[in-house]
């Protein structure tokens, strides 16, 4: 029961539930207090010491029910046969199984579906069921488990018995095809508990990846829930600093120096302190027709900053800019998403009018400290793009960095202002991918801890 307990470990954490090896000594400790035999009270000591929100209650409490349901191999009862003629049911009886058969054969022919069951359940722990991985595997492991089992003998005793006692045989062949599906029914059991975490792991690899200009519509909710997954990663990495860094390192020499009066003794410490700025950031979003693919995922991650940095302001803008920041604190991402891309998403892009609408509002918020984030593909329909104002918002700020969803080789393309506007960027970055735009986000809010 102890490995068996593993593997159910490691099912729960395929299905999302975190498992600590503090947690499964509980589990454990638990199961062993109230035994295995009454399935509903083991259920609810491993819900109790495992699970931690109702939604891992409700993962777990699946996982469970899959991983402790039992295989029943399906068995075609076959009719009996009028023509048999009394001495052959009194040589090989319909219930029993001829001697000198292997022990499958005759677990086969004893249609015991328990000790089938048990039997299917023991092969796929030697056969290592639980480090299946990919739905290409099933074959492989299914001959594994049927291998364990002794399918080779198995065939052996079929020959043996076509020669000898073809309607034994014919029955023999109809458990091994019932075995044969039982079996496939617990490997993709076995896949549905143990390879769900694998499979995850590579979808999410794949779309952080994928170009989000080209994201496909079924696709779309798969990846809001990758970025809140980074937004997630970025708040638990920087939305606490640690107390050394807080503190500082240990300062060896003043340390000494102060207790020298005490033969060295450190009764005193000093500390190495490195002055970090505060964060403040300033982030102005395209939210225009021709970014529309990929500003849902952007202002995902400007709400993250939201939560990760004390002092942000947000804006948003297609032909003209606002402020967002009080809708992007106040409301969930959706609804935020969804009020500010009506008050001023959709539109025609014009950088040039944007940008003047941020000198005339909100040029005094930008402080030697600020880094300004711009988000867009810095096409402005071929109207005045104002880089002079794009210089000056460098010029009163720390860092001035843009992110742009285009790759490098449309920057300067048609109506692309780009490389005018790159000229007075601290950094200028390629975030095409849902990994592009964690690594550049992580490195903005780094150079602040």
């Amino acid at each position: 029961m102890r490995e068996n307990l593993h593997r159910f470990f490691r099912a729960a954490r395929g299905v999302g539930v975190h498992v600590s090896p503090a947690e499964s000594i509980d589990a454990m400790r638990a199961v062993a207090q109230v035994g295995i035999s009454d399935r509903a009270v083991l259920r609810d000591a491993l819900l109790l010491t495992l699970a931690k929100s109702r939604d891992e209650k409700l993962a777990l409490g699946d996982c469970f029910d899959l991983f402790f349901s039992q295989p029943e191999p399906r068995q075609d009862q076959p009719e009996a046969d009028n023509n048999d003629t009394p001495q052959d049911a009194d040589r090989t009886p319909s219930s029993g199984a001829p001697e000198g058969l292997g022990p499958l054969a005759q677990m086969l022919l004893s249609q015991d579906r328990d000790t089938i069951a048990a039997a299917i359940a023991s092969a796929s722990g030697a056969a290592s069921l639980s480090d299946i991985r990919y739905s290409t595997q099933r074959g492989i492991f299914s001959s594994r488990i049927l291998d364990a089992m002794g399918l080779q003998r198995l065939r052996d005793d079929l020959e043996e018995l076509t020669a000898t006692n073809p309607a034994q045989a014919e029955r023999l062949r109809a458990a091994l095809d019932a075995l044969r599906e039982a079996v496939r029914d617990t490997v993709s059991q076995g896949l549905a508990l143990y390879a769900r975490e694998e499979a995850e792991n590579l979808r999410n690899e794949i779309l952080r990846n994928a170009p989000l200009a080209r994201i496909e519509r079924r696709q779309v909710a798969e990846m809001r829930a990758l970025i809140r997954q980074i937004a997630r990663r970025l708040r638990e990495r920087y939305s606490k600093p640690r107390k050394r860094q807080r503190r500082g390192h240990l300062d060896v020499r003043r340390t000494l120096r102060r207790n020298a009066a005490w033969g060295g003794v450190p009764f005193l410490t000093a500390w190495k302190r490195k002055h970090r700025d505060r964060p403040k950031i300033v982030a102005l979003c395209d939210v225009s027709g021709s970014v529309a693919q990929v500003s849902d995922f952007f202002l995902l991650l400007i709400h993250s900053l939201h939560e990760v940095v004390d002092d942000v302001r947000s804006f948003a803008f297609s032909s003209h800019l606002i402020e967002v920041s009080e809708i992007l604190e106040s409301k969930s991402p959706e609804e935020a998403m969804s009020e500010i891309m009506s008050k001023v998403g959709f539109g025609s892009s014009d950088y040039g009018s944007s940008l003047v609408d941020f000198e005339k509002g909100f040029m005094s918020s930008l402080t030697p400290q600020t880094t300004v984030i711009v988000l867009g593909d810095a096409r402005s329909n071929n109207l005045d793009p104002r880089a002079d104002i794009l210089r000056r918002i460098a010029d009163r700020s720390k860092r001035l960095v843009w992110l742009n969803p285009e790759g490098r080789l449309a920057w300067g393309l048609g109506d692309s202002e780009m490389p005018r506007y790159a000229t007075f960027c601290s950094v200028v970055r390629q975030c095409a991918t849902a990994q592009q735009l964690e690594r550049a986000v992580s490195d903005i809010v780094a150079t602040y801890q």
